[in-house]
């Protein structure tokens, strides 16, 4: 018998309900300590797992024990000589990837928003027997993880095994009906379980995914980490989201994003869906062994800080997409289009002026993770700005070393001695690894790019291979960014100036009229008194509405005066605004057809093209 063995039952899908109990063989005699977790790795949030408790009781030979809360997430067990057996049950309706839902039609947990953790027992080996739904449910359902099975036979309800808590609650689990496809990389075992209804490709999905994984274990080395990987998809209307766990991650994406049968183009949704399960993919080595020293072992009670997301995400959004073409799946003129539309995401927040990107890692618990709507103005993305970090170091390393070293040796070296060792990795180890792979002291690039606020060198950098990067105001609020090779130039007057206008605002419908989401910081509507939450009906004396605002726009100039009319709660108020021009902050590129021979060269090392 293990140690400490628990079970899970979906016991009232119906009402969101999974009963869990807890069986500690050895319990502390002075009174065992049990808590949740107050948040999952991989998304830096204090979530308060324990809210969800609905009911908790603890006995011990038969008698009933006391149970003292001691804070908002743990409690102490009264005294007992024998046995300890726990039973609570958990509300589970959060449709995300970090928590646990349940509803008749499927379910889904992380062990770190059901599981009790047995203080001063965490190394200990333990089992969880996963147990069928009681009541009415929609066919017949299956069992999806990557926890090692102890009896249950594979998709079986039953008994599976962990060697220790960390463990235990890194493998998610999905319940129900579920489409299965599989492929082998590198040796390995994948499967891949889609939950919901959809009618994609999935043969195409697993063929496009196998090649995805083959580059990233041979971009690490082979033999791979793991010998199984399960891929947890859910498919839904509208969602996108994802977790990385050590054998698995947890995906969601909309339906439409599966390709279609008899469909050889890679579509947008498409696309993203692949670059997400790249990132999910490429965190087995990069966050899950490859870990910050402050994560080693995570402390699930309270926020653990670092300066290193940057590293982590920001590198790892990098190479998600970069994959891609590594592995022959999309152009080189698609990813540098996904390029130019993050250089877009980063230029179009003024966030970036304020906040360095180890800063943004810091505080990644109180302003990345809980936004408000002067974020943009406030805060920088450590994913956005730190993939285009990790490009400039990438070429950096490159232009220093004559494309002989990159930073994929920076990265296999974390590998090497951080990630295979289980060794966390201190603050400096990335900047001091960079500057032993590029031969240099590179402490004014990561001054520049990593700890201080500002711009990064991304146009010198993209000179290096032949590629101009190019800006432009966007043709719409739909405008990502991104078109490749040609100008989208805004309309221009006799003197070049640039006519389009912009109010500096994002906003959303609400009965079809214009609700301020974020108001830019220096941009005209800030500059005339508006602010988020303000809800625009007309300007000018004409209705406006979501449909029609910008149209209403294109009959002014910047430096035009408007009267613009927007309720402000239920106060009605009137705002006179200087229209500005719109700002130049999307980004294309531009490639050189006919690229001096350093720079195709580079170009050629550094998409892998030819390979």
């Amino acid at each position: 018998m293990h140690a400490i063995h628990y079970s899970i039952t979906p016991v009232n899908p119906a009402m969101h309900v999974f009963a869990i109990s807890c069986r500690v063989a050895r319990p502390d005699p002075a009174g065992q300590i049990v808590s949740m977790p107050a948040w999952i790795p991989g998304s830096y949030l204090i979530r308060n797992f324990s809210k969800h408790i609905l009911s908790i009781r603890a006995y011990s030979q038969g008698r009933s024990l006391l149970l003292t809360k001691l804070d908002k997430d743990s409690w102490q067990c009264g005294p007992c000589d024998g046995e300890l057996m726990l039973e609570y049950e958990v509300y589970a309706w959060d449709a995300s990837v970090r928590a646990a839902q349940l509803d008749t039609t499927q379910g889904f947990f992380n062990g770190s928003s059901v599981f009790l953790r047995v203080h001063g027992q965490e190394a200990q080996t333990c089992s969880v027997e996963i147990l069928p739904p009681r009541g009415e449910v929609d066919g017949k359902w299956r069992v999806a993880t990557s926890l090692r099975r102890l009896t249950a036979g594979m998709h079986d309800f039953g008994l599976y095994q962990a060697g220790d808590y960390d463990e235990l609650i890194d493998h998610p689990v999905q319940l129900g009906n579920f489409d299965l496809i599989e492929f082998e990389a590198c040796g390995v075992l994948h499967q891949v379980a889609v939950t919901g209804r959809h009618r994609g490709d999935l043969k195409r999905l697993a063929t496009d995914l196998r090649r995805i994984c083959e580059h990233h274990i041979r971009f690490y080395g082979e033999p791979a980490p793991m010998t199984y990987y399960l891929f947890l998809l859910r498919v839904v209307g509208d969602g996108y989201g994802g977790l990385e766990h050590r054998t698995s991650c947890a995906l969601i994406a909309s339906r439409n994003a599966l390709p279609l049968h008899g469909q050889s183009k890679i579509s947008d949704s498409y696309r993203e869906l692949l670059g997400l399960c790249s990132h999910e993919y490429f965190h087995t080595w990069n966050v899950k062994r490859i870990k910050p020293a402050a994560f080693t072992p995570y402390n699930l009670q309270q926020e653990n800080y670092t300066e290193l997301l940057w590293a982590f995400e920001g590198i790892t959004s990098y190479y998600d997409d970069l994959a891609l073409l590594r592995s022959g799946l999309i152009s080189e003129e698609s990813y540098l289009e996904l390029l130019a539309r993050t250089v877009t995401r980063v230029l179009r927040g003024k966030g970036r002026l304020r906040q360095s990107v180890a800063d943004s890692s810091f505080y990644a618990w109180t302003k990345f993770y809980q936004q408000d709507e002067n974020s943009p103005n406030a805060i920088v993305s450590y994913y956005a700005k730190g993939a285009l970090v990790a490009f400039c170091l990438d070429s950096l390393i490159k232009q220093k070393t004559d494309q002989a070293a990159s930073l994929d040796d920076v990265m296999r070296l974390l590998w090497r001695r951080y990630g295979m060792t289980g060794v966390g990795v201190p603050e400096t180890a990335v900047e001091e690894i960079a500057a032993e792979v590029a031969g240099e002291s590179l402490d004014e690039f990561f001054h520049r790019s990593v700890h201080d606020a500002g711009e990064l060198p991304l146009a010198e950098m993209l000179e290096l291979y032949g590629i101009k990067l190019r800006l432009r105001p966007a043709s719409s609020a739909r405008d990502s960014g991104g078109v490749i090779g040609k100008s989208k130039a805004p309309v221009q007057d006799i003197a070049g100036r640039l006519l389009r206008v912009d109010l500096g605002v994002t906003f959303k419908a609400d009965q079809g009229f214009p609700r301020l989401q974020v108001v830019n910081a220096d941009g005209a509507a800030q500059r005339a008194g508006l602010s988020a939450g303000d809800l625009l009906i007309a300007l000018d004396g004409l209705q406006t509405t979501t449909d029609n605002l910008e149209t209403l726009l294109e009959r002014y100039k910047p430096g035009d005066e408007i009267e613009v009319y927007a309720f402000r709660r239920d106060e009605l108020m009137t705002f006179r605004l200087e229209l500005q021009a719109a700002e130049a902050s999307t980004c294309y590129l531009e490639i050189d057809t006919e690229p001096a021979p350093a720079q195709a060269k580079a170009r050629a090392v550094w998409l892998g093209l030819g390979r």
